[in-house]
């Protein structure tokens, strides 16, 4: 391993995952391999709305703004595991441990935002057809993007804005990767302010994020089982079946990850790789799920797997 002889709380180590020799090699293949797939399937995603002009609706525009969350919590972690691994190194300065965490906190916050503004949208399709077009219109749309990432952008502000006022005065991260929660434990001053924040976040953000997804999902339940139409209660519950299994994927693995750190004689190296698979699952599985399950974006992955075939 890289030794770094220094006592600066500007050099941080990650406490990472101990591999023999060989299993460096293999680490390495299962991360360069599952980034470029992240990176291939999220701008695959991407592209097909983009060049699809029967896609660029309200609910896609939406959508393409998921993968881009996705790129920035996988690229965040994975240059930075990837790093370590070859360099043989858990050393990390202060100022991109920081860095990293931010991005991290982003993906967490805009994942679950762009959710909830899809299952609005959906409800809206559904539960409102003929008012659809008049409410979601390209501005209206615009207005909601843009609301998301500010959002996001200002609650992680705030919360890294309250971590940087305060003096560390250790440098052993407990993650593979950095956080706020283990930035936190550095630190050598009153917490309180910073925990009451944080907590405020998580419980403001899940009532939020729960409380759109049940309301609208349920509404949209009953609109379905209301309309005589079979063709059109098929295709909604298929679009519903799809939000909810990106849904439940999403909170499945935070819930895990939030017991993980409760559990204290769970095994450290279990609690690292349930952490890092919430950087690893959802952005991999978002794209292949809507690719798969959403019937206009299918149509048109097979269409370009056809010219590129047969040109």
């Amino acid at each position: 391993m890289v030794e770094i002889s220094s006592n600066s709380t500007d050099i941080l180590t990650l406490q990472g995952f101990d591999l023999s020799p060989q299993g460096v090699y293999a680490a390495f293949i299962f991360a360069m391999l599952s980034y470029l797939l992240i990176i291939f399937c999220n701008v695959f995603l991407m592209a097909t709305i983009i060049m699809n002009k029967s896609l660029h609706q309200p609910m896609y525009f939406l959508l393409f703004n998921l993968p881009i969350s996705d790129l920035i919590g996988s690229s965040a972690v994975f240059l930075q595991l990837i790093k370590e691994i070859l360099l043989d190194s858990r050393y990390i300065e202060a100022s991109n441990c920081i860095a990293q965490a931010f991005f991290v906190h982003i993906y967490w916050v805009t994942g679950a935002l762009i959710l909830s503004a899809m299952a609005y949208d959906r409800y809206i399709a559904i539960c409102n057809p003929l008012k659809y077009s008049t409410i979601m219109t390209n501005s209206h749309i615009a207005k909601i993007i843009a609301s998301v990432w500010l959002v996001a952008l200002l609650l992680i502000g705030v919360l890294f804005g309250l971590l940087l006022r305060l003096p560390r005065c250790r440098s052993l991260i407990s993650q593979t990767y950095c956080d706020n929660p283990s930035l936190l434990a550095l630190v050598c001053a009153d917490t309180t302010i910073n925990n009451i924040y944080g907590l405020f976040i998580t419980a403001g953000l899940q009532v939020f994020f729960l409380g759109m997804i049940l309301y609208t999902y349920i509404q949209i339940l009953l609109a379905c089982f209301k309309n005589k139409h079979s063709d059109t209660k098929s295709k909604a519950l298929q679009t519903c079946t799809t939000h909810l299994t990106i849904f439940i994927i999403s909170e499945c693995l935070g819930l895990f990850t939030i017991i993980s750190y409760r559990i204290k004689q769970l095994s450290p190296h279990l609690r690292r790789m349930i952490g890092v698979s919430t950087l690893i699952l959802p952005p991999t599985l978002n794209p292949i799920i809507y690719g798969l399950k959403t019937k206009d974006i299918r149509q048109r992955i097979n269409i370009a797997i056809r010219k590129t075939v047969n040109p």
